[in-house]
């Protein structure tokens, strides 16, 4: 099965591209000029201007251009790599509920080549990382949340289902390549044993609550910041959105791989979340311990997943500046599977990973 990427797109729009293109690259980039010449508004388009604006673990590749004053983004997507036709669905999808995303000026899905209105240099994660007032923080959040509300409200028929069985395919990953490849480490055959187990109720409470569209990866790096008066987040990322559980996107949002919150922040955004979804009708629980303990399953689901997937691209894809984001979602992990009796076999392996011992069911 081909690699689903998750961190792609224009997310990384405002990052220098400095790597010297392919023979392949190259030809791609011919083609995309000869495109975009033969499109209507190719006058008004200002050729000299077009720079890199991304780069990636993708096959896409991204350039800004100049159109008067404003600019937009051309994505070259080798339509034998990438699945153009869900990106435009489900653009059309969040468009229809009016989310903050790309508008598709033109494209043509056959080459592979789409100009898309510009979202901005900037996203929450570098905006955080640079410094942000308490106040605006909450304020961007609370935005989110509302984003993701209305998100949740798109319409998700015949999307792919996030369903039991690939949930359990993607877990798989969190063995082959963090414990056996990552950490150097066999499972022993109990070991394998319970987490089979542990991963089958983990997995069936996950799919048992309400579907939604779901973006997979709802959080800082894929969330622009505003750039007008709506004070929407621009969203991005979303090309593989699925249909899948409602408590997917809240999970990645509080618990950002990228970026450290605390427990305290953590429940205070899945409290207005919560209270948000239950006022748009959204289906989730009215109990909400019940809907906490739920999205904290699911971002179990999730981080094994992620620790998966990040070791993989430092191994397999070099990809090391992955690797820095381990311990963060090691200490998500952790934090959770300490509550719950069901996911102890997650934390005893955690606990043998990480050299820990122990003793009478209290880690040392």
């Amino acid at each position: 099965m081909r690699q689903r990427n998750r961190f792609i797109f224009l997310r990384t729009q405002f990052l220098p591209m400095d790597a010297t293109p392919t023979t392949a690259e190259n030809s791609r980039y011919t083609l995309m000029l000869e495109w975009l010449k033969s499109l209507a508004i190719a006058d008004d388009l200002q050729f000299s201007t077009i720079t890199p604006a991304s780069s990636d673990a993708s096959f896409r590749h991204y350039y800004r251009l100049r159109k008067g004053d404003d600019t937009l983004i051309v994505m070259d997507a080798p339509p034998s790599k990438e699945n153009n036709a869900a990106f435009a669905d489900i653009t059309a999808r969040l468009a229809a509920v009016k989310l903050n995303v790309p508008v598709i000026v033109a494209s043509n899905l056959e080459l592979g080549f789409m100009l898309l209105s510009d979202l901005g240099k900037t996203n929450y994660y570098n905006a955080i990382q640079a410094g942000l007032e308490d106040a605006e923080l909450q304020a961007l959040y609370r935005n989110a949340i509302d984003s993701l509300v209305t998100l949740q409200g798109a319409d998700h028929q015949g999307l792919e289902v996030y369903d039991a069985e690939r949930m359990l395919d993607e877990l798989s990953l969190f063995e082959l390549w963090y414990v056996n490849q990552h950490c150097n480490t066999t499972l022993s055959e109990q070991e394998r044993s319970s987490l089979a187990q542990c991963f089958a109720v983990l997995v069936a409470d996950n799919v048992s609550v309400a579907q939604v569209l779901v973006h997979r990866d709802f959080h800082s790096p894929n969330l622009m910041m505003p750039i007008d008066s709506s004070l929407k987040p621009g969203i991005i990322d979303y090309q593989d959105a699925v249909a899948g559980p409602i408590t997917y996107d809240l999970a990645s949002m509080v618990m950002d791989a990228r970026h450290t919150w605390s427990e305290e922040q953590q429940l205070d955004w899945a409290i207005r979340y919560w209270q948000a979804a239950i006022h748009a009708k959204l289906p989730v629980s009215t109990d909400f311990a019940e809907f906490h303990r739920a999205y904290e399953w699911m971002s179990v689901q999730r981080n094994l997943r992620i620790l998966g997937v990040f070791s993989r691209l430092s191994i397999r894809d070099n990809k090391d500046q992955y690797l820095a984001h381990i311990p963060r979602v090691c200490a998500y992990l952790r934090l959770i599977v300490s509550r719950y009796e069901e996911l102890s076999p997650i934390r005893k392996l955690l606990d043998r990973l990480e050299g820990r011992q122990t003793v009478l069911g209290v880690t040392l």
